[in-house]
C-alpha cells in the first residue's frame, strides 16, 4: 500500500550518498505541506520526503484499519522511493506513527533468527534517527477507555457534521491554548478542505487508546533518538521530560513547535541529525 509522497532534493549531488534522508510524518488534519517551512530550510543540505498519511491530503482515498496496517503503508512508500538511510521525524498523530515505526523496526531486527531473515532485513530501508514532536508515548489500560469514547465522539462529529464547525471546536482545546486567535482561525481555513470521513477513519484506527505504550521499547532503541516540544506545551513538556529521552524546548512555541516557529524547530533537527 502506497502513500502521496513528495521529495526534495538539495543541488549538491554529492550529499545524496553521505547523508540520511529527513522523512516527515504530519499530524491529524495536516498533509506533508505542513512542513514545506521546516524542508525549505533544510532541503539545501538533505534530501527530505514529505509523506501524506492514509486519509489525509494527497492519500486522502487510502484506509487502514490500525497501527500495524499504517505502519506497513509507510515501509511501503520508503522501498518504492528508494530511502536507504534515514531519520523519521514525527509531530502528534506523525509522532506516534514514528514511534510505533521505530519499535517495530528495533524488535524486527531483534528477532532475525535465520540468514533468509537476515538478508530480507538489510534490505529494508535503514532508520539511522528518530524525532518525536508533541507524541504521547501510550496510555495505561485504565485510561483507554475513556479516550476511547472522546475519540469516536469527535470522529463522529468529523464524519457528520460540517468540517468547519468540527474545527471550531476542535482548535478550542486545551492543547492549543499557545495558539492566538489568529493563528486559530488560520488552521481552521487550512483544515477545512479535509473529507471528514476519511479523517474519522484515521482518527479511530490510530486512536491513542489502541496504542501500545511505546515508552519502554523507544528507551531500549540503540538508533538515536530525541523529543522535541514547543516551551508552551505545558503537557507534552512534561511527557518529555519524565521520559528520560532527550529532550528540547523550542523557545516561543506550543503543541505545533514546527509550524509555530519552523527555524528554530529545523535547527534542532539539524543539530540531531549530525548524531545519525
Amino acid at each position: 500500500m502506497l502513500l502521496y509522497s513528495e521529495s526534495y532534493y538539495p543541488s549538491d549531488l554529492d550529499l545524496l550518498q553521505s547523508k540520511p534522508t529527513l522523512v516527515f510524518l504530519h499530524g491529524l488534519l495536516g498533509s506533508g505541506q505542513d512542513w514545506r517551512l521546516v524542508i525549505d530550510y533544510l532541503s539545501p543540505y538533505y534530501t527530505c520526503l514529505a509523506i501524506d498519511l492514509p486519509g489525509h491530503g494527497q492519500s486522502q482515498c487510502v484506509t487502514v484499519t490500525d497501527f500495524e496496517q499504517a505502519n506497513a503503508a509507510i515501509t511501503d512508500t520508503l522501498l518504492h522511493r528508494g530511502v536507504t538511510d534515514y531519520v523519521l521525524v514525527g509531530y502528534s498523530l506523525g509522532a506516534r506513527l514514528a514511534m510505533y515505526h521505530g519499535v517495530s523496526a528495533w524488535i524486527g531486527a531483534q528477532n532475525v533468527a535465520t540468514n533468509s531473515a537476515e538478508i530480507a532485513v538489510n534490505n529494508q530501508p535503514k532508520l539511522k534517527g528518530l524525532v518525536i514532536e508533541g507524541g504521547h508515548f501510550g496510555l495505561p489500560q485504565t485510561e483507554r477507555a475513556t479516550r476511547f469514547a472522546n475519540d469516536e465522539k469527535w470522529a463522529h462529529r468529523f464524519a457528520h457534521e460540517p468540517m468547519h464547525q468540527v474545527l471550531t471546536d476542535w482548535y478550542q482545546q486545551a492543547v492549543f491554548s499557545s495558539l492566538d486567535h489568529d493563528q486559530r482561525q488560520g488552521l481552521i481555513t487550512k483544515r477545512s478542505d479535509n473529507l471528514g470521513s476519511a479523517v474519522a477513519a484515521m482518527m479511530m484506527a490510530t486512536s491513542l487508546s489502541k496504542q501500545p505504550e511505546l515508552l519502554p521499547e523507544l528507551q531500549k532503541l540503540t538508533v538515536p533518538h530525541c523529543y522535541i516540544y514547543g516551551e508552551h506545551d505545558e503537557k507534552f513538556k512534561g511527557l518529555a521530560q519524565a521520559s528520560a529521552i532527550d529532550n528540547i524546548a523550542v523557545v516561543g512555541a506550543g503543541h505545533n513547535a514546527h509550524i509555530e516557529q519552523p527555524q528554530a524547530f529545523s535547527v534542532c533537527v539539524e543539530e540531531f541529525v549530525k548524531r545519525c
